[in-house]
């Protein structure tokens, strides 16, 4: 079995939120910081089994753990060691701003724990603090470095290029990655409903980027059915990689295979869709996870062919915390 909507694309990945709650202040995503907006308790390690056990029997195999951050629920380990129970599951992803990851990685790792996604900025201390609102990055740079000593061959960087504040960076990643091996995704800067003024200012169009890799030798990497929607290319010169993820780029819908749920348990086809929907009503018992099926199937006859993005509609979504970007 697999998840297939009306226009013939296959979900095999899930980007599953565990909680909204960010301890980061990133200028592009939560400029004042964390805001409590829902006092419902995000999904219990239980009710996480039953989402995934449900994807899982559609198909799904690649699971990304997002938030907010992550590593502020005590129980990831948990519900690490969890989903990698799960028959089917065999790619955990996790996706983090890196806090305390020296700390906790290898809980992570041991708990099962295959792929990491670290989000910097910046490879200027400074700049880095300027943009998230905290003097992190040695952090971050040990952690990648224990999950190399731990056998990781399949790091992701993410770096959000702005006009205003980083985009002069681009010379320091492409030094940085000429002899670290991880893969550098450049996120475009996304417009929302509350950063207009903001996305106005700084967006880059990854487009220009993507000439300049080009013009300079680097090549486009074959994709593999459960990558996400970045364009990946290589250089011989280079030990990483780089990734272009262009939400405004033609035909950037049209290989989508992953869905969404959130921490408090609603499903989101689109990441730019105009709502979302509640199944945690049917995840208190295993003998419901059929209903959560059903559920699923239905609920993609309304996924439609692309998001709004180029005519300025971004949905419903404020920010990229509650459900994991």
């Amino acid at each position: 079995m697999t998840l297939q909507d009306h226009h013939g694309r296959r979900f095999n990945y899930l980007r599953l939120s565990v909680t909204d709650v960010c301890n980061f202040s990133c200028n592009y995503c939560l400029p004042d910081g964390y805001q409590c907006s829902d006092s419902t308790p995000p999904l219990s390690v239980d009710e996480i089994r039953r989402v995934v056990t449900a994807f899982a029997r559609q198909g799904t195999r690649k699971i990304r753990i997002t938030g907010g951050e992550p590593s502020v629920r005590r129980d990831l380990p948990e519900i690490i060691r969890t989903v990698a129970a799960v028959p089917g599951i065999d790619d955990i992803a996790l996706t983090t701003n890196g806090w305390k990851l020296p700390t906790f990685l290898p809980g992570w790792i041991d708990a099962g724990l295959t792929r990491l996604n670290v989000s910097i900025d910046s490879l200027d201390p400074r700049q880095f603090k300027a943009i998230t609102g905290h003097d992190r990055l040695q952090d971050l740079l040990d952690g990648l470095a224990m999950a190399h000593e731990r056998g990781f061959d399949d790091i992701k960087v993410n770096a959000v290029l702005m006009r205003g504040h980083n985009a002069d960076q681009l010379p320091h990643f492409l030094n940085w990655i000429r002899t670290t091996p991880v893969s550098l995704r450049f996120i475009e800067l996304m417009q929302t409903s509350d950063n207009q003024e903001f996305f106005e200012e700084n967006h880059i169009s990854g487009d220009s980027i993507k000439a300049q890799l080009l013009d300079s030798g680097w090549q486009a990497a074959l994709r593999k059915s459960t990558d996400g929607p970045a364009q990946e290319f290589w250089h011989p010169d280079y030990a990483g990689r780089i990734g272009l993820i262009m939400p405004y780029s033609k035909d950037f819908c049209s290989s989508c295979n992953r869905l969404r749920v959130s921490a408090n348990g609603q499903l989101h086809l689109c990441l730019f869709g105009d709502k979302g929907y509640d199944f945690r009503h049917l995840l208190g018992r295993d003998e419901q996870i059929t209903d959560v099926i059903a559920f699923l199937q239905d609920s993609l006859n309304e996924k439609k062919a692309t998001h709004a993005l180029h005519d300025g509609d971004t949905g419903v979504r404020t920010h990229f915390a509650g459900i994991g970007g």
